[in-house]
């Protein structure tokens, strides 16, 4: 009798666990991200959110960063057309960043030295910000939301207050156009997500061993990110560079995706030239499931705004040691559980999408 009971228990307890699950609300999310693809960190990033089934994509906010707007914008719609989630704006948003140039980076970094990443400037890809470049996966027949990216936050703030989280996963140019018009919108959003800054990365990587407080998406536009990380946000969650350099994207990876034969896995399999860090990917994941880092630090973060050789840095304080006004608490995350985080990458990467 007594396991009787306990069966029946267990099966109760099952049961009303499997309902909350269904009458769970799907999590909202505003991806705002320099779309390059395709394939590559920028899209796989996409792709994760899309496939969760924890989440609801309410639109896509592209801006310049690795590769320029335009071509951002086309990379993204025909993702979608290929993975047959059309349903999901895509938002074209800033093609320049606030102040800073492409015409000065020459001048500085002859001044200051190279920078090995300049995105959409990079010289060995570079071409006008008009064209589209290559576009191997094809050219989408689909079109860009007849919005532009700042107002479209605005708006979906206000019309779900306290329930987005802006996952951003490039420069913050959008974002601080979409304070600038509505300074209500950082409070109006659940929280930030995003990919960017460099605490003090344990690597002989060149990009970041000799300069590592210098990161991408904070150095291609700081006056934006300046704004963002000072913008009233209920919570701020930050991958950094510290923990990006720990997940690679391996061949097994790529292999194990490839034997699926979903929209998505067929995808990644076709277009994925990356075997490099999966710095937007762990961005996406460890907001899915917070479990997957291990380590975190709580710091205050800004940008250098010196236009000198430290323009674009990051900039990090304790809680004892940090201005006075404005700057804002974030969490920083620095180590992960990396099995987990590339089992979690797969299974999502071959599963069967659902609208």
């Amino acid at each position: 009798m007594r396991s009787y009971r306990m069966r029946h228990l267990a099966a109760l307890l099952m049961l009303t666990t499997c309902l909350a699950a269904w009458g769970q609300e799907k999590r909202k999310v505003i991806i705002d991200q320099d779309a390059a693809g395709p394939a590559g960190t920028d899209q796989q990033s996409m792709l994760l959110l899309i496939q969760s089934p924890q989440t609801e994509v309410l639109g896509i906010t592209v801006v310049t960063g690795d590769q320029w707007l335009h071509e951002e914008v086309a990379h993204t719609l025909r993702m979608l057309e290929l993975i047959g989630r059309t349903d999901i704006p895509v938002v074209p948003g800033a093609e320049y960043p606030l102040v800073r140039r492409e015409s000065d980076t020459e001048p500085w970094q002859q001044q200051y030295g190279s920078v090995p990443w300049l995105g959409a400037w990079t010289p060995r890809f570079y071409h006008p910000h008009d064209q589209l470049g290559e576009m191997p996966e094809g050219k989408p027949m689909s079109k860009p939301y007849d919005e532009d990216a700042a107002h479209f936050l605005t708006h979906m703030v206000h019309k779900f207050p306290n329930q987005i989280t802006i996952y951003e996963g490039g420069p913050f140019t959008n974002l601080a156009l979409a304070i600038s018009i509505d300074p209500e919108f950082a409070g109006l959003a659940k929280e930030l997500v995003f990919m960017g800054g460099s605490l003090n990365p344990r690597t002989d990587d060149p990009e970041f061993a000799k300069t590592p407080t210098h990161e991408f998406n904070l150095w291609f536009d700081p006056e934006a990110a300046h704004i963002v990380l000072r913008a009233a946000w209920p919570r701020v969650d930050v991958t950094t560079v510290d923990v990006s350099i720990k997940a690679p994207f391996s061949q097994q990876m790529l292999d194990e995706i490839a034997k699926a034969q979903t929209p998505a896995a067929k995808y990644i399999a076709a277009w994925s030239q990356d075997r490099y860090y999966m710095w937007d990917e762990l961005a996406a994941c460890a907001w899915l499931d917070p479990t997957l880092i291990t380590k975190e630090k709580q710091v205050y973060m800004d940008v250098d705004l010196n236009h000198e050789a430290t323009y674009g840095d990051t900039i990090t304080w304790t809680e004892k040691l940090k201005p006075s006004s404005g700057v804002r608490l974030v969490h920083a995350q620095v180590d992960l559980d990396l099995p987990r985080f590339q089992k979690m990458f797969v299974d999502l990467m071959t599963r069967e999408g659902a609208n």
